[in-house]
């Protein structure tokens, strides 16, 4: 039995302000698709005799990742959190000793949660092709049949041919612009995809041949891991004990039983802007557009609107992106440089960094919508039978107003429901909840007023999502 790995770590920098450390480009959809690129790992998986998938992500993404896992009714206790990132070779081995503890003979697909594939059939067929050879021991990784001379991409040189297969020769580090070429020119490599497919107890058993020390650290945080919720939480202390390590370096690159599947899928791993405007469908001109979007004697642009009107002239190879808080102009040679952009945001401790205008919650969301000097509103959405915690706040007042649902409203031990139109106060100091009893979802909007506005003014009592 398959058991898929869905590694969903990373803050995809280069893909600013869509992606933001709180909301990452795995959790969002930048190709027009109307499911996230984790939502559409998870679907391109449909066709092939898989088990549930073992998602593994860090504790800031855990609800955004059981949320989307539960839209496709995939959530099933399966994701391991990572206490701190750590790297692929103690990440691969966490889901190994989980899948081995349901399946002594599981093999493991690992996958990344952040890629594209155009032609999922040909995934596919690949995939099955190489389970014979992952059954009999060999640790296989899906190599990226080259399209142009990419200086982005570590490769993989092919050696001796073995059924649909052929044993890794090297692992070369990306190259620069005339090896790239000559890898090209020469038909025996492939980009290296971070894709593999092999035996879990195979990989457990390479890994303590090579880097027992990660193996130990991963054994003892599993060994003293428990679940919560859909989670499954490992020892903290001991997995920040463990070495970070990638799968390539730990493994892949010493292993004897190495072999490389060549994959032909129109596969991406959507690492930049420039990236998003190859794969996407464009006019007559050479512009994608995604959104609300205008051009005009333009040409080989990317354009992507969130909530407005964004409208070009006379403006050829550039990408830019707006969001309800930010917008991105920049040439689409220099995308890599994004990086630095948000570098200097967060060296400035800006939130634009972190946060985008609307932030997820597990119980909903809410939606900054207006600041000034000591007010601010938001519009606040919480889902059907959910509910935010007992809180407090020591430097502000509250007012919510429901837009449409019913609030269930809790002050100190009074608690009353609020209905369309009706509106509620919460002083300064005062214990109070906010729930939604009903069926449809509850939108109220929130306006906050006082001398401290900020998110760490909250003191938390109680909270079902177990948050401190």
């Amino acid at each position: 039995m398959i058991y898929p790995v869905i590694m969903a770590g990373g803050n995809g920098t280069r893909l600013w302000p869509m992606s933001r450390q709180a909301y990452p480009k795995q959790f969002l959809s930048l190709t027009g698709s109307e499911h996230s690129m984790l939502q559409e790992t998870v679907r391109r998986l449909e066709g092939l005799n898989v088990a549930e998938s073992l998602l593994i992500c860090n504790e800031e993404h855990r609800f955004l990742a059981a949320e989307q896992m539960r839209q496709l009714g995939h959530l099933d206790h399966n994701i391991i959190l990572e206490p701190a990132g750590r790297n692929t070779a103690p990440a691969i081995a966490l889901a190994a000793l989980t899948a081995r503890q349901k399946n002594p003979e599981a093999l493991l697909l690992v996958l990344a949660a952040d890629h594209t594939i155009s032609d999922p059939d040909a995934f596919r067929d690949s995939v099955k092709s190489a389970v014979p050879l992952a059954n009999e021991g060999e640790l296989l990784t899906f190599g990226i049949v080259p399209t142009h001379p990419e200086t982005g991409y570590g490769y993989i040189r092919r050696g001796e041919p073995r059924d649909c297969a052929y044993s890794v020769a090297e692992f070369v580090e990306k190259p620069d612009a005339e090896a790239a070429q000559n890898h090209l020119d020469s038909g025996n490599y492939y980009w290296n995809s971070g894709m593999f497919l092999f035996r879990a107890d195979t990989y457990l058993e390479e890994l303590r041949t090579f880097r027992p020390d990660i193996l130990e650290a991963c054994e003892s945080a599993f060994n003293d891991a428990n679940e919560d919720l859909d989670f499954i939480r490992v020892n903290e202390k001991a997995f920040l004990a463990c070495p970070s390590e990638s799968v390539d370096y730990a493994v892949m690159e010493h292993t004897k039983r190495a072999l490389v599947v060549p994959l032909d899928a129109g596969w991406s791993d959507v690492g930049s802007w420039s990236a998003i405007w190859d794969i996407a469908e464009k006019d007559m001109n050479g512009n994608a557009n995604l959104g609300d979007v205008l051009n005009h004697r333009s040409s080989n642009n990317l354009v992507m609107s969130e909530n407005a009107l964004v409208a070009t002239v006379g403006v050829n190879d550039l990408v830019v992106v707006q969001t309800k808080d930010s917008v991105l102009v920049a040439h689409k040679n220099h995308v890599q440089d994004v990086k630095h952009l948000v570098d200097t945001l967060k060296q400035s401790d800006r939130p634009e960094y972190r946060l985008h205008r609307e932030v997820y919650r597990p119980w909903g969301r809410y939606d900054s919508v207006d600041k000034g000097t000591r007010y601010q509103v938001k519009r606040i959405t919480v889902k059907p039978g959910e509910k935010l915690s007992v809180q407090m706040h020591h430097h502000r007042a509250e007012h919510w107003i429901v837009v449409s649902g019913t609030a269930s409203v809790t002050v100190d031990d009074a608690t009353t429901m609020v209905t369309e139109n009706e509106s509620v106060y919460i002083p300064v100091g005062k214990v109070h909840s906010l729930e939604n009893p009903g069926r449809i979802p509850l939108e109220l909007i929130e306006v906050q007023s006082g001398s401290y506005l900020g998110e760490d003014d909250i003191v938390r009592f109680e909270d079902r999502y177990g948050r401190s």
